[in-house]
């Protein structure tokens, strides 16, 4: 019998470095959610806007999240990270931007979090256009604490709170976005990760309230409680179920128990962010005693926590 040559399996060198590794904390991988979850993609997507962007620096990015599974996101990105309190991550975001202008603020959290508990916080900031960017993953539930009801679960859906089916209407968060002042609004699913990634790059690259919405499967417990089949399953749903239109209307963007998603970027206009209407109104009424603020001469920390103001003493 003739010898039949079979392909050598290329595999990676141990010591070879992730083209992640610089922006995501290897170190406390493997990560805590469930197998076929979607956050951690999503985590990926963003890491990827950033290495994408290369006009911006990573040292110059802040990253920030409430409690929920999503939350623990900020935890495996390697920025300066903050895992705030339940529902108080856009508050702790808009100190921290108004305290370093020069920074790109990120909030990473979850739809329970963020326009839940948080909802105060989400509606005024997007008002005043607060230069952040919000990142929601929705996976229609409160996973975390048990697979209890949220703000977005669709009518008829099962949860530990629900569980003949819920009778709230939830929120269409690309319209709740939109209608209070949101400058740049946008819908993606998990599966759509070049897209998600290069909307994640548009809206680090504008000023004003950006917020990004990430329908996200949850397999432990929305898809069982709903049998809805694996997370596998829940992204074929996606690929079958979601329509990319960026023309819709806004007020038809509600997400339907089993129904059509409809995927998009629906807002992209400028607008005056806070702080610049702030320093306009000031001058206007104070003229030349009105001082802008000014950033600190704050020591410079790369990735590795070296200070640059150490190093050259």
């Amino acid at each position: 019998m003739s010898e039949i040559d079979t392909p050598k399996l290329i595999r990676r060198k141990p010591d070879t470095e992730h083209p992640m590794a610089d922006l995501l904390r290897i170190d406390r991988l493997p990560h805590v959610w469930c197998p076929t979850c979607g956050i951690g993609t999503v985590v990926n997507c963003v890491a990827a806007a950033v290495l994408k962007s290369t006009d911006i620096d990573p040292n110059h990015i802040g990253i920030v999240s409430g409690i929920g599974c999503t939350g623990r996101g900020a935890g495996y990105l390697r920025f300066d990270s903050f895992h705030t309190t339940h529902g108080r991550a856009i508050p702790f975001a808009t100190g921290l931007k108004l305290a370093r202008p020069d920074m790109k603020i990120v909030i990473f959290s979850g739809d329970g979090d963020l326009v839940s508990i948080g909802g105060n916080h989400f509606i005024h900031a997007a008002r005043r256009n607060m230069d952040i960017v919000v990142i929601c993953v929705n996976n229609f539930i409160y996973a975390m604490t048990g697979g209890q009801m949220g703000p977005t679960t669709p009518l008829h859906a099962r949860s530990s709170t629900s569980p003949f089916g819920n009778s709230d209407i939830p929120f269409n968060l690309p319209y709740l976005a939109a209608s209070c002042g949101a400058t740049y609004v946008a819908r993606w699913t998990a599966l759509h990760v070049r897209r998600l990634q290069n909307s994640v790059s548009e809206a680090l690259h504008r000023k004003g309230f950006s917020f990004i919405e990430v329908i996200c499967p949850c397999a432990t417990l929305y898809a069982r409680l709903n049998k809805l089949g694996t997370g596998l399953d829940l992204m074929r749903f996606y690929h079958d179920n979601s329509e990319i239109n960026q023309e819709a209307h806004l007020k038809d963007l509600d997400i339907n128990f089993k129904g059509k998603i409809i995927c998009g970027k629906f807002v992209d206009e400028e607008r005056k962010t806070f702080q610049e209407r702030y320093d306009e109104e000031n001058k206007l009424i104070l003229g030349d005693k009105y001082a802008p603020y000014k950033i600190p001469d704050f020591p410079h920390r790369d990735h590795n926590g070296k200070n640059d103001k150490e190093e050259k003493k």
